[in-house]
């Protein structure tokens, strides 16, 4: 389904009954990474899937973009489905998201998972980012492909299954450019640590053990700034770890949700 939120016709997908819970995706992805998740957290919830501002079917508006930016959208689709509290699961991007909607709007979230994700980049962040963002311009999303799915994977994992390579490989070459550009420059800007101090909701930080893009290191320090927050590690995942190690994340989420 799409709908128009603010500037942007945002695409989103709605399954299951019960208590919202609101799916946040990484960059270079689309709802469909999520695909792991859904049937389970379906039976028990309602699922919110939704495509981030310049990826899978949502617009690709003119860059740069900031998380605040990214936050809205999704506060204004859940006020638009009427929405009033939600359960929130966040990799990587869709984590660095769920953070800032959590500072900004405390009231919508019961329970968040922040999963693969950080709270301030490295010294060289913006560096990196702005590296990233010039290759998607000039060589388009195919150069980023091998190197993101190095990234994202354990070496077993990907020579294992060839057809996660490719469906998700599929996944970050669809990915716009101008979107993929657009939130470079959000990641890059990112620097919620402070913030967090002031939370309250409960929440998870989960994160694979052999997680190279943000390493567990990053998810200790959200753990250390968040009040009351739990931590765990998903052994033998590494950064897309709600698909390298689906059940074991599902399982954590579960438990989570249903203390």
């Amino acid at each position: 389904m799409k709908t128009h939120i603010g500037d942007l016709d945002i695409h989103y997908e709605v399954t299951g009954s019960g208590p919202w819970v609101t799916l946040s995706h990484s960059l270079a992805a689309h709802l469909g990474m999520w695909e792991p998740q859904v049937a389970q957290l379906s039976q028990h919830f309602t699922v919110l899937r939704y495509d981030i501002r310049g990826h899978g079917q949502t617009q690709a508006t003119a860059g740069p973009y900031t998380l605040t930016q990214l936050a809205d959208d999704v506060h204004g689709l859940l006020l638009h489905l009427g929405v009033t509290r939600t359960h929130w699961v966040g990799l990587s991007l869709g984590g660095m998201i769920g953070q800032t909607l959590a500072i900004r709007h405390p009231e919508m979230l019961e329970r968040v998972v922040i999963a693969n994700s950080t709270g301030k980049g490295a010294p060289n962040a913006a560096q990196v980012w702005a590296d990233r963002a010039n290759m998607a311009n000039t060589q388009g999303m195919k150069a980023l492909v091998q190197p993101t799915l190095s990234r994202w994977f354990t070496d077993p994992f990907r020579a294992q299954h060839p057809e996660v390579m490719s469906t998700i490989g599929e996944m970050i070459r669809a990915t716009p450019v101008q979107g993929y550009a657009g939130c470079c420059a959000a990641i890059a800007e990112l620097d919620t640590l402070a913030g967090l101090k002031n939370l309250h909701m409960p929440s998870l930080v989960l994160v694979g053990d052999q997680d190279m893009a943000t390493p567990p290191a990053m998810s200790e320090q959200i753990h250390q700034h968040w009040p009351g927050s739990q931590y765990a590690v998903l052994k033998d995942a590494a950064h897309l770890s709600s698909v390298e190690q689906a059940q074991a994340f599902n399982d954590a989420v579960m438990r989570f949700f249903n203390p």
